[in-house]
């Protein structure tokens, strides 16, 4: 069982179980988009996944070190650590994740991917714009080269209005993108007593129970009946392409830092292209692959733009960052 001990973790199997949590990252909105085909209400569907995602994250809050309800409840939390935590709930996971799942029912899981992915690029733009970092010559190019992927990924060109649908969800997925970004930004820049498991299990139960509450208020409701098929894809929706990948990421994270990890974030769209292909019978195009390769450059050159140290709060941002 090397592949889980943080001791004798060799740069092979660190590869490995990077490539694992992002191919369950990527497998995530292939399981999405098949629920949806079938029916599933977007608000509830994606509620639903983040409250069991949070119960099975539950004993990973012990990672965070000391006792379980210290971790969980740290002395010393204010109203103020409170309300933040709930910011960050509300915009990561209800907002990122209630509106990937409503871009996936007008665009195909790739593009979202891609789109989704390109949240390092924001990261770096409202960086410079809000808080004056510095954008280095690679970050720059990172920056420009990320632009010219994701607008591969929209397709922009003489057609870009021939299919409004389409258009109104790759706005939405940008949206999703953007939201994932300002959560980083405050993740990155709050200072809250939680460690990064905690502060995982409280903004995935504060933002599904936020979705829930908007599901059931406009009228969606659960399906009468649910396969197994269907029950299979949800578990897995929940459990390995959730709280499987995060727990892949965060031990990689451990043993070799946050720049090394960030690098194979342009993984999960190339993932999920790849899936879409085999099990939703979705075609790829060159514009997808395109755009999913300069994404992915862009990724690896914002992460080689600079040094970082590598703290605790740099892996929890990243952490973040590498939620699917």
């Amino acid at each position: 069982m090397a592949l889980f001990s943080l001791r004798t973790m060799t740069p092979s199997p660190f590869a490995a179980t990077l490539v694992v949590s992002t191919f369950l990252m990527g497998s995530s909105f292939i399981a999405s988009k098949y629920l949806l085909r079938d029916g599933y209400p977007s608000t509830l569907l994606v509620g639903w996944r983040f409250i069991a995602a949070a119960l099975a994250a539950l004993p990973l809050v012990l990672l965070d070190g000391g006792r379980f309800r210290d971790a969980l409840l740290p002395s010393g939390t204010t109203r103020r650590h409170v309300a933040l935590v709930v910011l960050i709930g509300v915009i990561q996971t209800t907002g990122v994740m209630g509106l990937l799942f409503l871009s996936l029912r007008s665009i195909p899981a790739s593009t979202a991917a891609i789109i989704l992915s390109s949240n390092p690029i924001w990261v770096a733009l409202l960086g410079r714009v809000f808080m004056g970092e510095q954008l280095p010559y690679l970050r720059v190019l990172g920056l420009v080269v990320g632009l010219a992927g994701v607008a591969c990924a929209i397709g922009i060109g003489p057609d870009l209005f021939a299919n409004p649908v389409a258009l109104a969800g790759e706005g939405v997925a940008l949206a999703s993108a953007l939201c994932w970004a300002v959560s980083t930004m405050l993740a990155k820049h709050a200072v809250l007593p939680l460690g990064p498991w905690a502060m995982s299990f409280w903004q995935m139960l504060v933002g599904a129970c936020v979705l829930l509450v908007i599901g059931y208020c406009v009228g969606e409701q659960w399906p009468s009946h649910t396969n197994a098929a269907q029950w299979g894809m949800f578990l897995w929706l929940a459990i390995p392409a959730s709280t499987g990948s995060f727990g892949l990421w965060f031990l990689a994270l451990r043993q070799g830092g946050a720049t090394r990890a960030s690098s194979y974030l342009f993984l999960p769209p190339l993932f999920a292209i790849i899936l879409s292909f085999f099990l939703l019978d979705a075609p790829i195009t060159w514009m997808q692959l395109a755009g999913g390769g300069l994404v992915g450059l862009a990724i690896w050159l914002i992460g080689r733009s600079g040094p970082q140290r590598e703290t605790p709060a740099v892996r929890a941002q990243v952490l973040a960052e590498g939620e699917p």
